[in-house]
């Protein structure tokens, strides 16, 4: 546990909710919370976890900072401007963790995060220097043509849908910023990129990501499945 004494988090939460039908997924409640403040408030929790950045878009950046100041969020050492894509917004939060050693990554609009959640991805990071979180896929998935033809249909065995958490050292990541070539979906796709192994780790169905109002919706039953009223 020694090399993880400097743990910082990337709660990333700039994206536009273009599928919430204008609902701001990052403000909007849970539970009479901010979906926002239930994902930091598991991290500030967490004693693992030494600082926290949030990066927002522009609209949420001065709602962030004066969240952190109501929720009292005393690990969160910075609120910045995130990017146009994911990947612009994480890397402007790995410029405020230079000195840690291990970075955990989260999207902002998974708020069913749990410290057993972060707590196993970096006990599972300490193999190759990182990992997912992930699930097996329930769904058979088909590859299609242009024109919506079937062309495959993929062994459900050998497929695993990512979710975040995802750990990693902070050299590792840091080199697959500075080398990152095109846009990927998630972090773990640029240390992939460099040859690094990533190693994944059981997730939870419950760790949606809210994209739509639906979602937002199982957010709340699953919440009080949970943790109750």
């Amino acid at each position: 546990m020694e090399s993880k004494l400097r743990v910082g988090a990337i709660i990333v939460a700039a994206g536009l909710s273009q599928r919430m039908g204008g609902v701001d997924k990052t403000v909007a409640l849970l539970e009479g919370k901010p979906v926002l403040a239930r994902v930091v408030d598991t991290f500030q929790e967490c004693s693992l976890i030494s600082r926290i950045v949030i990066v927002l878009g522009e609209p949420n950046l001065e709602r962030g900072k004066q969240l952190a100041v109501d929720y009292g969020w005393s690990k969160v050492t910075e609120v910045c401007l995130g990017g146009r894509r994911r990947q612009d917004s994480v890397a402007a939060g790995l410029s405020w963790l230079k000195d840690c050693n291990w970075v955990v990554i989260h999207d902002g609009a998974r708020p069913l995060i749990t410290n057993d959640l972060i707590s196993r991805g970096l006990t599972e990071a300490e193999e190759t220097g990182a990992a997912a979180a992930a699930v097996p896929v329930t769904d058979t998935i088909k590859v299609t043509t242009g024109d919506m033809l079937v062309k495959d249909t993929l062994s459900r065995g050998d497929l695993w849908a990512v979710q975040t958490p995802q750990v990693f050292r902070f050299d590792i990541i840091a080199e697959a910023y500075q080398r990152a070539k095109g846009e990927v979906t998630d972090d773990a796709s640029l240390v992939e990129q460099l040859g690094y192994r990533v190693k994944l780790y059981m997730g939870s169905y419950d760790n949606i990501k809210i994209t739509t109002p639906d979602n937002l919706a199982l957010a709340e039953v699953l919440w009080q499945k949970k943790y109750g009223k």
